[in-house]
């Protein structure tokens, strides 16, 4: 668009007989995108430990599973691994704790990102909680019927029959989900009885957890003596050759027990350290 100003001079009280023809290009806005929405889910705890994962998200492990069958230390301990305690940029960026890919049946929103190749699709949740309903249902796939036929006290059966039916490539990934349910011992909420309670405030339903169990040594001992264990959870300031160091691997070690493919770790990231 063009605009012609036309300038007169003036001196004191004489004026310029002259005048002048200036052209001004006034620069045509360009349309701006509608922003992505994107969905936070840590809102009350950042860097989630896993312990605070743990209690952050037992209830609607357990809910599923007293709906669905689907042990909730299974459930738990996938979300875990998958979702880096919580903080992996899938969780924090698009509340995928389960790393379900987008297929053919999706019709959500979706985020690309690098995983066994470049650019791969992943679903978006508007929540944490909708990432695990949504995995129950990715779980009733006909490729995982098998799996419904173990008890729900056996975590070792489905932990392993996950890895046979190719829910994962790491090839140490039944073993991974193992050893949490077992340094968490998170097989006690497989024992949760239903009893769901309305909750007329917020007219929400509260699983309230009865679990028949031997009194156990606190969970918290775990978290103070990680050399110990087989799964250690990334801290910060922790880089890939530090932990090698630490747990006398190498970092290719590490790389190939986790099925990593670039030196690159994350805050809350578990880690398999022994081979």
């Amino acid at each position: 668009m063009r605009i012609y100003i036309l300038i007169a001079c003036a001196a004191l009280s004489m004026s310029c007989t002259t005048t002048k023809a200036v052209i001004v290009k006034k620069e045509t806005s360009k349309p701006t995108r509608e922003p992505v929405k994107v969905f936070k889910t840590n809102t009350l705890t950042k860097n989630l430990t896993s312990l605070q994962y743990i209690e952050q998200y037992k209830g609607i492990a357990i809910e599923e599973m007293l709906k669905s069958g689907i042990p909730a230390s299974i459930t738990l301990a996938q979300g875990l691994l998958e979702s880096a305690s919580g903080n992996s940029t899938l969780a924090t960026e698009a509340n995928n704790h389960f790393g379900i890919k987008c297929n053919t049946t999706w019709t959500g929103p979706t985020i690309l990102k690098d995983d066994d190749a470049a650019g791969e699709c992943f679903r978006v949740y508007q929540s944490a909680e909708e990432s695990y309903r949504d995995h129950t249902e990715f779980l009733k796939r006909a490729r995982y019927t098998s799996l419904f036929q173990l008890d729900r006290n056996d975590y070792r059966g489905w932990a392993h029959g996950l890895k046979q039916a190719g829910y994962a490539t790491n090839p140490k990934y039944a073993q991974l989900l193992i050893d949490l349910i077992e340094r968490y011992q998170l097989d006690q909420y497989d024992r949760a009885e239903k009893n769901v309670l309305a909750q007329s405030t917020r007219e929400e339903k509260v699983i309230t957890e009865i679990i028949k169990e031997e009194p156990k040594k606190p969970i918290t001992d775990a978290e103070k003596t990680p050399l110990a264990m087989k799964i250690y959870e990334v801290k910060q300031g922790d880089t890939l050759y530090s932990i090698s160091r630490r747990f006398g691997l190498t970092v290719d070690d590490i790389k190939i027990l986790n099925s990593l493919q670039v030196a690159e770790v994350k805050l809350g990231q578990l880690l398999l350290v022994s081979k």
